[in-house]
């Protein structure tokens, strides 16, 4: 059997249309909290793991949290979990996501993140402008806003208008200046290369590229199809993609859509790592693919390592 662990089911229709095509057994568990029996084994088969860092804006936290102790629960009794402990820890941790660019040698935008409201005015003095703040537990582009002089930030930190990570860790980052405006979107999973996006940057930084999610929410504009493009350019052997691959495979990240942007310097400065990915419909009919039959197809194979373990 494979477990779908989730919190928002706007988001299951493609993967479980997935399965279901693949003639694959699935169940669901809406994960929101919980009580964790450690006494008691969990149940067979692969799990997947659906549980976004921006859970908490739909009223999920607890499934976070529920979620990063569960997934310690399945490895340890063997478990095969799709993007499990590691993959989500890093995926909730925008510092820990720096910390794995960095040490696979790919380049990133200098980040200062900082514990507590009352600390940012003083780190701001110590980053270059323009930069932007973002939230160390991302979710839809909240805490997102880009800051050229350093009054209109002090104002923000001392505003209403101040949204706080959910954890009170904030970053700040260096504003990568596009050559062209937009970022580019790797889509990979199980370290083959899907497709690859490029996302418009001309109305803001909210870029949730999921047709699933509403598209009248002011952070997660989906309703514009022109804002999503394929990208041809970017080739399987690119030595990124390579690194990126290294990354994931380092941190079991199976299933991952990691962005970067091309600066005017010309060089390409990779800032998120997206481990509850969503493929945009639209980008996946120009690429004549579908980014959840590979999800599927990963899923089976796991399945039938385990069928063929406990046939023995």
């Amino acid at each position: 059997m494979i477990h779908i662990l989730f919190e928002n089911d706007a988001w299951l229709p493609p993967l479980e249309a997935a399965l279901q095509g693949a003639g694959l057994p699935y169940t669901l568990h809406f994960t929101e909290g919980g009580t964790l029996d450690l006494a008691e084994p969990p149940p067979e088969g692969v799990f997947i793991n659906r549980m976004s860092p921006s859970s908490h804006t739909r009223g999920h936290q607890g499934g976070v949290r529920f979620l990063e102790e569960y997934l310690g629960h399945l490895e340890a009794h063997g478990r095969p979990v799709i993007n499990g402990s590691a993959a989500f820890a890093l995926e909730l941790s925008k510092v820990k996501q720096d910390l794995a660019l960095r040490r696979f040698g790919i380049l990133t935008p200098r980040t200062i993140a900082v514990v507590g409201r009352e600390g940012l005015k003083a780190a701001a003095r110590r980053m270059e402008l323009p930069f932007i703040t973002k939230h160390n537990q991302g979710g839809k582009g909240l805490g997102v806003k880009l800051f050229r002089d350093l009054e209109a930030f002090d104002a923000y930190v001392d505003s209403e208008d101040f949204i706080d990570d959910p954890g009170g860790v904030n970053i700040l980052q260096q504003y990568i200046e596009p050559q062209e405006p937009h970022i580019t979107r790797i889509e990979l999973v199980d370290g083959e290369l899907v497709y690859a996006m490029n996302s418009s940057t001309e109305d803001g930084f909210e870029l949730c590229p999921a047709v699933e999610c509403a598209a009248d929410d002011a952070f997660c504009p989906v309703g514009d199809s022109g804002k999503f493009r394929l990208n041809t350019t970017v080739a399987a052997d690119d030595e990124l993609l390579e690194r990126y691959r290294e990354l994931m495979a380092h941190y079991e990240l199976q299933v991952a859509g990691i962005e970067y942007v091309t600066g005017k310097d010309g060089l390409r400065y990779t800032y998120d790592i997206n481990g509850t990915t969503n493929f945009n419909e639209d980008v996946e009919a120009a690429a004549k693919t579908e980014g959840m039959a590979f999800v599927a197809a990963l899923a089976g194979r796991l399945l039938a390592e385990v069928e063929v373990r406990a046939a023995k």
